[in-house]
């Protein structure tokens, strides 16, 4: 029997893990290459959402979301209910529903008339000044409702014209929708006689509370079941190239 070599070969094995923490340059690029050394369920989240952005076949991604529903229902996990990646369909029954309770209230109230007349009274060299830093003021609080306030950790992905986050323009577009439907529906839009800058004032003065609503309902249950939309698009547009 070679014990020699035998004694040799275990006393190398036992020199290698004494010496674990002096790894030469190339084994520390290896490491390094796998991610941080102090891995958490936050990192392997967005590995997996890298890995979900470069697969082909929709039934791939499907896994994909699978496995990252699992992830987020372990034991021990916040990101189920803190963390918002996708933004379905339901996103946007929930911000109409939002819209509607918040949108609501308002049209029943004269005040939203005298503020419309408000904003059509006070245009300086025909600029209506107050009626655009309201439009700004609702472009902003939507903003700050969805990425600032902290109420969920929402990712922005796939961005329309890569700058405008899709939750966001949903949001505005949605309640937008909402509150010209609701004053036309209830004759609150055409009632009194309005100019047409009164009337405009009239949706402005409603969709600052159908946005504000529209943001809570999206983003107060939490992520919502379904395929993300830009997927959906994405399989159509596959779908047209065959």
């Amino acid at each position: 029997m070679d014990t020699d070599g035998d004694e040799a070969n275990r006393a190398a094995s036992r020199a290698a893990r004494a010496d674990g923490g002096k790894a030469g340059p190339d084994d520390g690029a290896a490491d390094a290459s796998h991610g941080p050394s102090d891995p958490d369920i936050n990192d392997l989240l967005a590995k997996l959402d890298a890995l979900s952005d470069t697969v082909d076949e929709g039934h791939e991604r499907e896994k994909v979301r699978q496995t990252i529903s699992l992830v987020e229902r372990m034991p021990g996990s916040t990101a189920f209910t803190t963390r918002i990646t996708k933004y379905t369909s339901r996103d946007m029954a929930e911000a109409f529903v939002g819209a509607v309770l918040f949108a609501l209230p308002l049209l029943v109230e004269g005040g939203v008339f005298e503020i419309a007349a408000w904003f059509a009274a006070n245009t300086p060299r025909g600029v209506p000044v107050f009626l655009i830093a309201h439009v700004g003021f609702v472009l902003v609080m939507t903003a700050g409702l969805l990425y600032f306030a902290d109420f969920r950790h929402i990712e922005v992905r796939h961005p329309i014209l890569g700058v405008i986050p899709r939750r966001y323009a949903g949001i505005l577009f949605v309640s937008l929708v909402t509150s010209v439907f609701m004053l036309l529906l209830w004759g609150r839009l055409h009632e009194a006689g309005p100019t047409t800058l009164e009337q405009v004032g009239r949706v402005a003065v409603v969709w600052a509370a159908a946005a504000f609503g529209a943001g809570l309902g999206d983003i107060l249950p939490g992520e919502s079941q379904g395929e993300d939309i830009y997927d959906i698009d994405i399989d159509f547009d596959r779908n047209d190239d065959r």
